[in-house]
């Protein structure tokens, strides 16, 4: 991923917010875009890293209308949701030698292991102290199970049992317009609940990872409800109080020095459910996650050779693995990678995105182009030597 273009994006120190943390409510339980117009500001934590931006029973829907192709569209019954997922939600807290910060966690298993974002966490991994405080402001300890940069996903573990849940929801079912409700910590307010609409599906988003390297948001789903620091690792959730996503990432309108400032702009970004349903179950089974790999390196076409390439958008193949998945494809240093599967390989994270989002034994259709001449392989990823 060191390869593809730097992402606009900022981390501004920062303090806790004037306003102090709403009362704690204990409520019962029932059962290549614009990237340059806009910088991802990944919704973070509060105090010492801000800028990084980031139970059901039927909850039913209401108000109703009828759409111009006949449909009816509904929002969702916020109350209702509230009422039952707020009780799985936890304010996360985690201090480090360079300070700490607050975001947002979810209650996945009675016996009380949590996801939340691994830059929520990442501050306090050597040395430092994660706790949680639940809804009804009860702080806990919390162990870190484990955490895998490179999605931005880390699994919590406190002590407990029949501890009130948010199930797993399916987001291969998510559709554009859908309404859905954010619930989560911005700017440290525990217990804050905002609602809106699934507005895009499937993008990308490159974010700030650790020691300088890129995280990636893969096939991320895209909402207007209003997400903000402190909402990171919080819950995305349909109309029945399903998780559907894991709020990560705003959009916000860079300030007359380029720089990306402000809060929510109605642009946010939430990792998918039934990609992060995988991540999570690596983390509790093994502490880390393992991707398949293509078996070779890449890098943006160098500029002095796109004429002897005949091409001028791809994926330079600056190496590749003996005896590797792409070797074996017959792909060969000197091709240029112009699709995976389908889709324009426009930069690095377009492979990234691939890796993270196939599993070992599946295949990858390459589009590349070796002496002018178009070709494709199929490749067969496996998983890395070890």
């Amino acid at each position: 991923m060191s390869e593809s273009e730097p992402t606009p994006v900022q981390h501004t120190a920062g303090s806790p917010p004037a306003v102090p943390p709403a009362p704690a409510r204990n409520r019962p339980r029932r059962a290549g875009w614009l990237w340059g117009v806009l910088a991802v500001v990944i919704a973070l934590v509060v105090g010492g890293l801000v800028g990084w931006g980031v139970g059901r029973s039927g909850a039913a829907t209401t108000a109703a209308v009828s759409s111009t192709s006949g449909q009816q569209v509904s929002a969702c019954d916020a109350i209702t949701v509230s009422n039952d997922v707020l009780p799985a939600i936890v304010t996360v807290s985690a201090i480090g030698s360079a300070g700490g910060g607050t975001g947002t966690g979810e209650l996945i298993t009675g016996d009380g292991y949590i996801v939340t974002n691994n830059h929520v966490i990442s501050g306090a991994v050597d040395g430092g102290t994660i706790s949680v405080v639940s809804s009804g402001g009860v702080e806990s300890p919390a162990q870190l199970v484990g955490r895998d940069p490179r999605s931005d996903l880390a699994v919590l573990k406190i002590s407990g049992s029949n501890l009130p849940t948010v199930p797993w929801g399916d987001s291969a079912k998510v559709v554009v317009g859908q309404p859905v409700v954010a619930l989560g910590a911005p700017l440290g307010l525990s217990g804050t609940v905002t609602s809106g609409i699934v507005s895009a599906l499937g993008r990308t988003v490159p974010v700030p990872g650790d020691d300088g390297q890129t995280a990636i948001l893969a096939n991320s789903i895209q909402t207007d409800a209003s997400i903000n620091p402190g909402n990171s690792g919080g819950a995305l959730v349909n109309c029945s109080g399903d998780l559907i996503g894991i709020n990560s990432a705003i959009a916000t309108v860079p300030n007359a020095a380029g720089q990306a400032g402000g809060g929510s702009v109605g642009i946010g970004f939430a990792i998918p459910s039934d990609f992060a349903h995988t991540i999570v179950d690596q983390l509790i089974k093994n502490g880390h996650v393992t991707y398949p790999y293509f078996g070779l390196s890449v890098a943006p076409i160098p500029p002095a050779a796109a004429q002897r390439l005949k091409v001028t958008d791809g994926l330079y193949v600056v190496s590749v693995v003996p005896g590797g998945p792409s070797a074996q494809a017959g792909l060969q240093q000197g091709d240029v990678i112009t699709e995976i599967d389908g889709k324009p390989a426009a930069n690095a994270d377009t492979l990234a995105q691939t890796v993270m989002t196939t599993k070992a034994g599946e295949t990858v259709r390459v589009t590349y182009v070796r002496d002018g001449q178009t070709a494709t392989a199929t490749v067969t990823l496996q998983n890395p030597p070890s």
